[in-house]
């Protein structure tokens, strides 16, 4: 049976799944998993479609293990276990495409060139996602591999969304909004088609909340407004990124106190958010059950930048008929959607306690003005549709037609 696979490789993990093509318009998840904690100490984990724990293993000293070598291994362990699936391509996130990619590509080399270009833009990812590209090349160096880019579902925002108030010289040059998260996004606009057909067609804010943040408004399905811009710095207060800052800060952070780029590089994008106000992890779960004031305070400026950039997406929407929580923290820490809808009743939202605490699909009370839902997002799903969708186009049907290999 024919088979791909959706890659989304971070800075410490490798998200990915396995995809079967009974119907290739409509690919069916049969295993998943993740590598996690990449340059610490390195697990995968791999789970049938429902939870059966189907291989675990720890690297005990891997801090000098690469994406590539961990890479390596997850592809040698599908080659051996899953027996009968016909691959015939893979499927990448690709979390910047500038002004030039917005639809799914096949990637080679002259991609991969242009594509790096972008990497100073996502430093946390870009690279990330074209090693990923590069180790899997020549793992299947016959298989297509596709590029599903994570600024695309952003790039139909309105002129006025994405421009900066810079020279025009300059907005024309490229520096301008984009918007991420955007396969996360577009996977909740389709859900919402499937489960709230009329808040589908509504104004819809989705807070994709996790160690990497943002908000987008929506409308009938369709970005408006989205709080990350140039990059992926942008915005919400995130794990370990400070989001919106004065620009003026960095230049006394170099004027003033003679940091050099990089330097405020590694501190904008590795040492802020919660970890950097906190002093103790930019993970919530951590800070949660933490003592430390400074815990407490981190949580509270997360929940409160949350609000305050949810009130510019309404404005962008002209109002809100629904709320979507996603991602990590969305979709799992009831304390945090709650204290976020408590900053957020003045737009008529009504929280129902016990659906909240249970993570029910919606949270929202019968009097709310508001429907508020959480919805786990799926992008490894819809990294495999546009793979699928552009194989078949390209070939007029799926077929591994430049060799597809069966694991």
């Amino acid at each position: 049976m024919k088979a791909i696979v959706s890659l989304n490789a971070g800075s410490s993990s490798i998200k990915f799944a396995l995809f079967t093509l009974e119907d290739p318009a409509a690919p069916h998840m049969v295993a998943g998993g993740k590598v996690e904690k990449i340059g610490i100490s390195p697990s995968l984990t791999i789970r049938a479609a429902d939870g059966t724990l189907l291989h675990q293993h720890d690297w005990r000293g891997g801090e000098r293990l690469t994406h590539a070598i961990l890479l390596e291994e997850l592809s040698g362990w599908l080659l051996g276990h899953l027996a009968g699936h016909e691959l015939v391509g893979i499927g990448h996130r690709i979390v910047h495409g500038g002004t030039r990619f917005a639809e799914p590509r096949i990637l080679d080399q002259t991609l991969l060139a242009d594509l790096e270009a972008l990497c100073a833009l996502a430093p946390l990812h870009q690279p990330h996602n074209l090693a990923a590209v590069r180790a899997m090349m020549k793992i299947h160096p016959a298989l297509p591999q596709i590029a599903c880019f994570d600024t695309a579902f952003h790039r139909q925002m309105p002129e006025t969304a994405s421009r900066f108030a810079l020279p025009r010289a300059l907005h024309d040059a490229g520096i301008r909004r984009y918007g991420f998260h955007g396969l996360s996004y577009e996977f909740i606009a389709r859900q919402l088609r499937e489960v709230e057909t009329n808040l589908a067609d509504g104004r819809v804010i989705a807070a994709h909340l996790g160690n990497g943040a943002s908000l987008c408004a929506m409308r009938g399905g369709r970005s408006i407004d989205t709080t990350m811009g140039f990059t992926a710095l942008d915005g919400l207060m995130m794990g370990t990124r400070c989001g919106t800052l004065d620009p003026g800060v960095v230049l006394h952070l170099q004027t003033e106190l003679g940091m050099g780029v990089g330097e405020v590089e590694e501190l904008l994008y590795r040492k802020s958010g919660l970890l950097g106000v906190s002093g103790i992890s930019s993970d919530m779960r951590a800070l949660h059950d933490a003592e430390s004031p400074a815990a407490g305070e981190a949580i509270e400026l997360f929940v409160w930048r949350a609000a305050r950039e949810c009130g510019a997406m309404a404005a962008s929407l002209g109002g809100v008929d629904g709320v979507v929580f996603t991602a990590g923290i969305g979709e799992n820490h009831a304390g945090i959607r709650r204290q976020l809808c408590e900053r957020l009743e003045w737009l008529g939202i009504r929280l129902d306690q016990q659906a909240n605490e249970e993570s029910q699909q919606i949270i929202s009370s019968g009097d709310s003005a508001v429907r508020v839902l959480v919805i786990p997002t799926n992008e490894e799903l819809m990294i495999a549709l546009h793979t699928a969708t552009l194989l078949r186009r390209l070939r007029g049907s799926v077929s591994p037609q430049r060799g597809g290999r069966c694991i």
